[in-house]
């Protein structure tokens, strides 16, 4: 009997391998344990990385199939695609369960943010899996390590531009945070001057306000930029970083100033670091279900003509 043929080349071997590594190494560049501690360590990470490597396969395998008319194994990229939208659907159940477990609820609208951002990122490794994979296809440099070489500096590119494409903002892009100046008047706490609550009739109360509590203050830098700061799911993802931050001893307040356009928290914390809770709002991210584009609301609109 003669020899049979291989059924994969190496060249498609080493393009497989090389857009497989990439993709996954592009979902493990995104994914970072930041102040927040989301996902946590290990499981959250080994979770995330395990459905980065799975679409990093079908990224890495879907041009040699496209080179050799194989339809059936390109569908295998629509069955991603629903398993990335069932991620972002347990994600969001996963965080919903844990509402009544943390100092204070995330609330839907930063429940639905992180759900995207999950399911987004491993858009990431799909696609510069693919972008890799067609970079080494198309060119095909004479040596293999020029080709490998083409294929990881490509996968780089495309990472880098994706990274900057979704690239959202944060509170400290649109706001001024600075340290409140916490008084209590008979039963009534003011920060700065503004009203806050009328709760605190206890002496404990006030002496524990006076003496640990904080105050941070968020000052939109333009005017149209109180639309999302007025927006309840931002200030309650918010209110969230900063209690994350630093813990809940007891109080926690915030207010909103219709007059100034400031919105104000108040908080007894565990840790005692003011330079953390100011750190924690300005990091917060601006919730993309809130966010407006101003240069839309300036079009002038003229009716009967």
């Amino acid at each position: 009997m003669g020899g049979q043929e291989s059924i994969i080349s190496t060249d498609n071997i080493t393009l497989i391998l090389t857009a497989m590594v990439m993709g996954t190494l592009a979902r493990i560049f995104v994914l970072k344990e930041d102040y927040r501690q989301y996902p946590s360590y290990p499981n959250g990470y080994m979770i995330h990385i395990l459905i980065g490597f799975i679409a990093s396969t079908l990224g890495a395998v879907f041009i040699p199939a496209l080179m050799t008319s194989n339809w059936v194994a390109v569908t295998f990229l629509s069955l991603a695609i629903q398993q990335f939208r069932d991620v972002r659907k347990t994600e969001q159940e996963s965080l919903k369960s844990l509402e009544n477990t943390e100092f204070t609820p995330r609330g839907d609208a930063y429940i639905d943010g992180i759900a995207k951002t999950f399911e987004s990122r491993n858009y990431f490794a799909l696609v510069v899996s693919i972008s890799t994979a067609a970079a080494m296809q198309i060119y095909k440099p004479p040596m293999l390590i020029l080709d490998i070489g083409l294929g990881v500096i490509t996968g780089f590119i495309v990472l880098f531009l994706l990274k900057r494409f979704s690239k959202g903002k944060q509170v400290e892009d649109i706001a001024i945070i600075k340290e409140g100046q916490i008084e209590v008047k008979e039963s009534e706490l003011f920060v700065d001057g503004i009203f806050i609550s009328n709760l605190v009739g206890t002496d404990n109360a006030q002496k524990m306000l006076l003496k640990e509590a904080f105050a941070v203050t968020i000052e939109p830098n333009e005017e149209h930029y109180r639309i999302t700061l007025d927006n309840f799911g931002q200030r309650k993802a918010i209110l969230f970083e900063a209690t994350r931050a630093i813990g809940v001893k007891r109080y926690h307040y915030t207010r909103k100033d219709f007059e100034s356009g400031k919105t104000i928290i108040v908080i007894v914390p565990l840790i005692r670091d003011i330079n953390k809770l100011i750190e924690a709002v300005k990091k917060t991210p601006l919730l993309e279900s809130v966010k407006k584009s101003h240069a839309l609301m300036d079009t002038n609109v003229t009716s009967g003509e």
